[in-house]
């Protein structure tokens, strides 16, 4: 794929040398020329000094035959402008612009730009790792209805299969960590000592949830 990305901070730098190492072409754009010099000697891609919502200098960066756009420079009116850009006037399928306003961040999503919300996010990051385990999950959607929480699952469900952990805690598990690596799991899927699950649950029903993880399998 080609991907555009307007800002050369350590957010783009660091998005553009892992894109690069997944194989992928691209296009950073930076209105300061010394930013490029976080890229290194070894960057293949190409550079374009200019503002990322000029139409001009988006296309000198192979907006036109663009696969996805990020906008993650410092200035929120800079990366959702340029996104607008992309998307509408350049018909970019794949866009997401960071916003550090969360408000922004929620109206802009309504509008159908993906953003990333650095602030909360950030500070969620933080929150779950000082509050107890379970207690904050590790992702909500934006209307804040789903969640996906991290269990470590307790002694009495070991050998029993993912089916039945779904349907008595009324979950739906999008994947484990077993021995440090993910597996998608199936209904057959036996659960075994030392598993990690990651499961979707309702907010609303989260409590429930957890409570029936922890009670582990009714007998039948």
């Amino acid at each position: 794929m080609h991907i555009v990305i307007m800002g050369c901070g350590r957010v783009g730098s660091t998005l553009t040398h892992s894109l690069e190492e997944r194989g992928h072409t691209t296009a950073v754009i930076d209105s300061n020329p010394d930013a490029f010099r976080r890229l290194g000697p070894g960057f293949r891609g190409l550079t374009v000094t200019g503002l990322g919502f000029d139409r001009e200098v988006l296309k000198e960066a192979g907006i036109e035959r663009a696969d996805g756009f990020a906008a993650v420079s410092s200035g929120d009116n800079s990366n959702i402008i340029s996104a607008r850009v992309a998307r509408e006037q350049f018909k970019v399928d794949t866009v997401v612009a960071r916003i550090y306003d969360p408000g922004r961040a929620e109206v802009y999503e309504r509008l159908g730009v993906p953003t990333v919300a650095t602030v909360p996010w950030a500070a969620d990051q933080v929150l779950r790792r000082l509050v107890p385990a379970g207690s904050e999950p590790a992702w909500r959607d934006q209307s804040g209805d789903v969640r996906l929480d991290t269990v470590f699952v307790p002694f009495g469900w070991i050998g029993q299969k993912i089916d039945r952990f779904e349907e008595a805690a009324g979950v739906r598990v999008a994947y484990l960590t077993r021995l440090g690596s993910g597996l998608i799991a199936t209904g057959d899927t036996v659960i075994q000592e030392g598993d990690f699950l990651s499961v979707f649950m309702r907010e609303d029903a989260a409590d429930r949830a957890h409570a029936a993880i922890e009670a582990g399998p009714v007998e039948d």
